[in-house]
């Protein structure tokens, strides 16, 4: 743990009997723990949507009188005080998880490094499941008592905001974020200095300043490089994330792999593990290295012992997402380097070479992987695509023997448990259920919730989705002087009782997003049948230099805005957290059809499937995993195919089919006097009991850390 802490920016007028808000903000328990949201919305409803769920923006705009008016409601007080309560017995962290694994935190810390952290929608430094993941794993070991600090970037313009044309052409725009407005705190030095640490790259140094998030009992630390002294460009490093420009790029990857190491020696971190996210972060073995062989060690003992203390997860089977850069860009930020190291140009380059015949390219996943003890990919599958794809780093091994295992993603119940299910659950299941989550025994009671209950609620949690969106519709109606045809598209002819899919993701061409829409007569024979519509939402982004990506938003909205499908197509833009868990939450069914074997795992469908939604999806990711034929649809063969024509046909043909014969008949085949389908709540059981305790994060944080971190701690 370090001795220096954010210093919080609480300057809100606040009355003393509920000052402790001052300071309650700034934590991100209040996430995922919904019933503290209470607290905000008890006070101001409208201004807690106004202001996007942001606590600290809302206490800044809060009517005074109303704040003085709450202080005199004993119920208020009450409840404000059990939650304050609720959170010094959390934050206290007496008998976790980790301290019954018998392992003392202060000498033991993980450290976690992440390009993106997807925490809540007001700090926008995340563009999509890489981020939501990190973000998830961050709470888990909150929950779970780990010792753990994790090091990321403070994007000070955020991700981009996505605006759709009306001819459907994706806009992106930034926006400048408000420090004042975010749950961030500065670093200080004991002089009250800001704390900053530099990086020396192709001639000069930059500077980068360290913010701190508190999640939970974990410490997110930022690195910012808008300090005085950087270069203009220089200043710019950290404004956004993932730039196509490459040297932009690798600048940014060694201030958060280099820098990171920095930051957290500086404030007094010694990590006994090191676990890469992706292969962002890798510069973080060079320095590594670096600091060994200053330390004394040869280069050989520098190397052992960086290797043998890290750790290191791929996410993507699909080359394009794995980060290389060409040597003469490595030349540039690294000449002066390797001679320090003792190795010569081509040594160095070894570290991240697959060899001639791979193409002269520094490969970052190569580093991580050469430079760490246990490395892992994220789905059963996706392990088996990963040693296959990276088993010429290890020749001399068969396929199988590559070692790179593998851990299945999961999710962040809190955070993505609708507040209804959770009372649900709470009154079905056993009392210490949220403590058991990956306890299979736990997730047998859910047969002993009356269908008429779980229906209800499935109900109200589309009618929620459905007021939602018809309250964006009106809003960019109102606001933005769009064409009636986007109020349309936007939702605003959403029927709340009508069969509803989602698909949402990053619009990436091999995630196929226009594969449901491709034979669009026999999709609209089916979407529009009396008594039996069903309605399809879209929503997603595509990075703003992916030009293929943004040319499938433009096909899919074009499909979406055509007055055949009466409104019963829907695409939603600027998708953000928020909006996820109102897709999440209120769909009937979670739509994934990837190209297989691409989806490395994926986790939308694991938070639709906690709230009753059934998966329907391509035999890819984790659903390979979790499919078990009564919990869901499995689109196509469990095969690989190296026609992709030919795995198109045949995934739209089984695609249709099932929701043609069975989907569709299954949801409507209800008795009249509840208007509710026995057969439909039989799947939504299941897929709540089967998949709810393997795919949260829970048990992927614990896999993590007996499979990978106490070993590595052990050693």
């Amino acid at each position: 743990m370090s001795k220096f802490k954010g210093i919080y920016q609480n300057n809100f007028q606040l009355p003393e009997e509920i000052s402790r808000l001052g300071e309650f903000v700034y934590n991100l328990w209040w996430v995922w723990v919904k019933e503290s949201q209470k607290l905000f919305t008890e006070i101001d409803p409208h201004l807690w949507e106004v202001v996007n769920h942001n606590p600290i923006k809302f206490l800044r705009d809060v009517d005074q009188d109303r704040l003085n008016e709450i202080v005199k409601d004993p119920r208020y007080l009450n409840y404000y005080y059990d939650v304050i309560k609720e959170f010094d017995e959390y934050m206290a962290g007496d008998n976790t998880w980790f301290e019954q694994k018998c392992l003392k935190k202060d000498k033991n810390t993980i450290a976690y490094f992440s390009s993106e952290f997807g925490l809540h929608e007001t700090l926008p430094i995340y563009a999509g499941g890489l981020g939501i993941l990190s973000g998830d794993h961050v709470k888990a070991a909150s929950d779970l008592g780990l010792p753990f600090v994790a090091i990321g970037f403070f994007y000070t313009q955020g991700y981009f905001t996505q605006r759709i044309s009306e001819d459907g052409w994706q806009e992106a725009s930034q926006v400048e974020l408000k420090f004042e407005e975010l749950p961030v705190s500065p670093i200080r030095e004991e002089n009250g200095e800001l704390m900053t640490i530099s990086v020396e790259m192709a001639g000069r140094e930059i500077k980068a300043r360290l913010w701190e998030v508190r999640v939970g009992r974990i410490p997110l630390y930022l690195l910012d490089t808008d300090v005085e002294g950087n270069t203009q460009e220089d200043r710019k490093l950290t404004a956004r994330l993932y730039s196509s420009d490459l040297d932009l790029r690798i600048s940014q990857e060694i201030v958060l792999g280099m820098g990171g190491v920095k930051a957290l020696r500086k404030l007094g971190y010694d990590p006994q593990v090191w676990h890469m996210n992706e292969g962002h972060s890798a510069f973080l073995t060079i320095e590594q290295i670096r600091e060994n062989m200053q330390a004394g060690m040869s280069y050989e003992e520098a190397v052992d012992k960086a290797k043998a203390n890290n750790v290191f997860t791929t996410h993507t089977p699909v080359p394009a997402g794995n980060d290389e850069f060409p040597k003469w860009l490595i030349d540039k930020y690294f000449s002066k380097l390797w001679p320090k190291l003792g190795l010569t140009r081509d040594e160095f380059f070894d570290l991240a070479s697959a060899g001639r015949d791979w193409g002269e390219v520094f490969s970052m996943p190569i580093l991580a992987f050469r430079m760490s003890n246990r490395a892992n990919g994220v789905s059963e599958l996706h392990g088996h695509v990963a040693r296959k794809m990276w088993n010429h780093l290890w020749p001399e091994l068969k396929e199988e023997d590559v070692p790179i295992g593998h851990i299945t993603n999961g999710v962040h119940t809190g955070t993505w448990l609708a507040r209804r299910m959770k009372t649900l659950f709470n009154q079905y299941l056993p009392s210490d259920w949220m403590e058991r989550l990956d306890d299979d025994a736990v997730w047998q009671a859910v047969s002993n919730i009356p269908d008429g209950e779980l229906w209800d609620v499935r109900r109200h949690l589309k009618r929620a989705l459905a007021s939602y969106l018809r309250d964006r519709a009106r809003n960019q109606w109102v606001g933005d002087g769009v064409h009636p045809v986007q109020v349309v598209a936007a939702g605003a002819l959403m029927d709340p009782y009508a069969l509803t899919i989602g698909f949402a993701r990053r619009f990436a061409t091999y995630k196929r997003a226009g594969l449901i829409l491709n034979d669009m007569d026999r999709l609209l024979n089916m979407i529009n049948q009396p008594n039996k519509p069903v309605q399809i939402i879209f929503a997603g982004k595509s990075h703003p230099a992916d030009k293929p990506g943004k040319m499938l938003i433009q096909e899919v909205y074009r499909k979406v805005k055509s007055s055949e499908n009466g409104g019963r197509l829907i695409f939603l833009e600027d998708y953000d957290m928020n909006l996820g868990r109102y897709l999440t939450q209120g769909v009937d069914v979670w739509l994934n059809t990837p190209r297989r074997p691409n989806e490395a795992s994926g986790t939308s469908g694991q938070k639709a499937a906690m709230n009753g939604v059934i998966n329907f999806s391509i035999l890819d990711g984790w659903w390979r995993e979790g499919y078990n034929g009564e919990n869901g649809w499995a689109i196509g063969q469990d095969k690989d195919y190296t026609d992709h024509d030919e795995q198109d046909r045949d995934d739209l043909s089984s695609l249709y089919d099932l929701l043609e014969n069975e989907i569709i008949p299954l949801y409507y085949n209800t008795r009249a006097l509840d208007n509710m389908s026995a057969g439909w709540m039989k799947y939504v059981k299941s897929s709540i009991q089967t998949l709810t305790p393997k795919y949260n994060i829970r048990r992927m944080v614990k896999d993590y850390t007996e499979g990978y971190y106490i070993p590595v701690l052990k050693e």
